[in-house]
C-alpha cells in the first residue's frame, strides 16, 4: 500500500496562500521606538531565495508580522524592542520558511544597542563569537539590518522547536 504525501513531505513553495497576511508592521510606523529592519535571506552559496517567507514575533506582546522576500532576497518589517524576559536581553523570534525546507526554522534577533544584557544573554553566552554575531542586528542610521544565512560558513544560528 502506498500512502500519498503529507503537506509537510513536500516542497513548496506555497507560500503565496501565507502572504495574505495584511502588514510587515510588527507595530505601527510611527510608533514609539519604532524602527524599520531589513534583511537579505540567502541560501548556503550567498544567493538570494527570492521565495521565502520571514515572520517576526514578539512572543512576549503577542504581535507579529510576516515579509515575503524579494527577487533579491529582500525583506523588511517595522518592529519595536520588546521588554527583556527571564533576565536575558530582549529579542525577536524570527522564523524562516523557504524553497528545500520541510520544516520551517527557528532564530532570533537581538539588538545591537544592548550590548550588556547580550553578554549576559544565556542563550548568546552559550555560542562561540561568530556564532553570536549571526543573531545582533546591525545598526545602519536609523534602521536595524539582519541578513538570514541558511546554511554553509556563514550560517545563521537556528534553534530546534
Amino acid at each position: 500500500m502506498t500512502l500519498g504525501q503529507t503537506p509537510s513531505q513536500t516542497v513548496g513553495p506555497f507560500y503565496a496562500i501565507g502572504l495574505t497576511w495584511p502588514s510587515n508592521e510588527l507595530v505601527a510606523a510611527g510608533t514609539s521606538g519604532a524602527v524599520e529592519l531589513t534583511g537579505l535571506l540567502l541560501d548556503g552559496r550567498g544567493e538570494p531565495m527570492a521565495d521565502g517567507m520571514v515572520e517576526v514575533w514578539d512572543s512576549a506582546g503577542g504581535r507579529w508580522a510576516r515579509s515575503g522576500t524579494a527577487p533579491e532576497g529582500r525583506f523588511s518589517f517595522v518592529v519595536v524592542k520588546p521588554d527583556a524576559a527571564n533576565g536575558g536581553a530582549p529579542w525577536l523570534d524570527v522564523y524562516v520558511f523557504a524553497r528545500g525546507l520541510l520544516r520551517h526554522q527557528r532564530t532570533r534577533i537581538y539588538f545591537p544597542d544592548e550590548p550588556e544584557a547580550n553578554a549576559a544573554d544565556p542563550v548568546l553566552s552559550a555560542l562561540d563569537e561568530r556564532e553570536r554575531q549571526t543573531l545582533v542586528a546591525r545598526q545602519q542610521r536609523a534602521s536595524l539590518l539582519f541578513d538570514i544565512t541558511m546554511q554553509g560558513e556563514a550560517a545563521t544560528v537556528f534553534f530546534a522547536h
